[in-house]
């Protein structure tokens, strides 16, 4: 029996690259640690994106924090 690997397309490779990583890191640390680690990530990150100047970095930390959260429950 031999497995392919589903081939990604070149546009949506940056995505990918974040839900592989985010899959590392619910492995190494456990769903319920990586859940608690998303929300303190998306609530630092909102509160960050409070000023203008703090959105360049609050809010894709936000994002990053929802999908660990959303990588641990499934």
């Amino acid at each position: 029996m031999t497995t392919h690997a589903k081939r990604i397309p070149w546009y949506l490779w940056p995505f990918a690259a974040v839900w592989k990583l985010l899959a590392v890191i619910v492995e190494m640390t456990g769903r319920l640690a990586a859940m608690i680690l998303g929300i303190v990530l998306t609530i630092v990150g909102v509160l960050v994106s409070l000023t203008i100047v703090g959105a360049i970095v609050g809010v894709p930390l936000a994002i990053v924090g929802l999908l660990l959260f959303l990588k641990g429950i499934l």
